[in-house]
This record gives structure tokens, C-alpha cells and sequence, in this order.
């Protein structure tokens, strides 16, 4: 396995690991979390990692990169009865 990412937060990690597998690719996430040390890996070295095959990194980095690209309308948990935002809609 090929570490691939440091998400920001637990949340960050399920959803990326999710939008992976969504595409055919297996996403192993790693958190530094260490109830014993109350949390000093985190603080030293991130949140985490995600891990993919070596043969699944370069597609798994152009998915990441497309999702992060996206606008928030695009994003997968985003309604589409919600209007853009700034505009005024009664």
C-alpha cells in the first residue's frame, strides 16, 4: 500500500475513502489517533493517511484532485434544490 493523502479530519478521510471505492479503488484509512498518548501522534504528524494499492495511486490522485476542483454544487452531498450561493431566491 502507498500512502496518498493526509486528510484534515476523520470526516475528510471517510468521505475521500468513499468517493475512491465509488470509482473501483480500495482506500485503507490509517488515523495517527493513540487514546494511550492522548492524542501526541496527532499533533505531531496530522490526523492520518490514506492508503491505496501502488498501481492505484496516479488514478486515485486524479480523482482526489477532480473532487477537490469541484464546486459545491458538484459535490456529492450537495442538494440540488438548494440555490447557488449569493444569489436571492423567495
Amino acid at each position: 500500500m502507498k500512502e496518498l493523502i493526509k486528510p484534515e479530519n476523520e470526516a475528510e478521510a471517510n468521505v475521500i475513502k468513499s468517493i475512491l471505492e465509488e470509482n473501483g479503488i480500495y482506500a485503507e484509512i490509517r488515523s495517527f489517533r493513540d487514546t494511550a498518548y492522548d492524542g501526541l501522534f496527532q499533533a505531531r504528524y496530522g490526523w492520518g493517511v490514506i492508503r491505496v494499492a501502488e498501481a492505484d495511486a496516479e488514478e486515485a490522485r486524479r480523482i482526489i484532485q477532480e473532487w477537490r476542483d469541484a464546486s459545491p454544487e458538484d459535490l456529492p452531498w450537495e442538494e440540488d434544490s438548494n440555490p447557488p450561493r449569493g444569489e436571492n431566491h423567495e
